[in-house]
């Protein structure tokens, strides 16, 4: 996965915007979605307050903007991430995007906390970066001839479903503390388990 941008030390007129996503991304990384506050966004990327304001009304415009660059990197690893070279790729491919999704939330917790917890529906209709991922990866497989065209429509819901709750589990729940080989195993069972079950239906 490429290496996410990292807040500047002192903003030198360059581009204001990307110096102040910089610093969020620096900020929620080791934090989460509560560490995202504009004053501390500013000193990161060593400005005044009111600077934030050119180009981000509030916080919540900000979040926004944070969690897109972040849904990216995710997308980024999901599409990366190969599995099984003895899989046919269209299979493949969504078991890679599955499993990307978990590995990316396992090692970046605090941005996968901003991602989706608190961010509100975007307005211009665009998917967020992970689903269109999954999206393209389960049209792929109606393309391949692997997945009836009757089976496609909605498929991403419980496959995005299965991922996110897994990657929660593994998080915050009864999987929190277990060895990370052991994660893996339960994590490849479970996007086996929903990729299995969807091409069955």
């Amino acid at each position: 996965m490429p290496q996410p941008a990292v807040a500047r030390a002192t903003y030198h007129h360059g581009n204001l915007r990307e110096a102040l996503i910089d610093a969020g991304l620096a900020l929620t990384r080791a934090g989460g979605a509560s560490a995202l506050v504009l004053r501390d966004v500013a000193r990161v990327a060593g400005v005044s307050p009111s600077a934030t304001y050119r180009h981000f009304a509030d916080r919540e415009s900000l979040l926004v903007a944070v969690a897109t660059r972040i849904q990216e990197h995710m997308a980024e690893r999901m599409v990366a991430e190969r599995t099984d070279a003895a899989l046919p790729p269209a299979r493949d491919r969504l078991r890679a995007v599955g499993l990307g999704y978990i590995g990316f939330a396992l090692a970046e917790p605090g941005w996968f906390d901003v991602a989706f917890s608190e961010i509100p529906v975007r307005g211009d209709g665009e998917l967020p970066a992970p689903l269109a991922s999954l999206v393209e990866a389960l049209d792929g497989l109606v393309a391949d001839g692997a997945l009836a065209a009757s089976a496609r429509a909605g498929a991403e819901w419980p496959c995005w479903s299965a991922v996110h709750g897994f990657a929660l589990l593994a998080l915050r729940g009864p999987l929190r503390g277990t060895p990370s080989t052991a994660v893996r195993a339960a994590a490849e069972r479970t996007v086996d388990a929903i990729i299995g079950g969807l091409l069955a239906g």
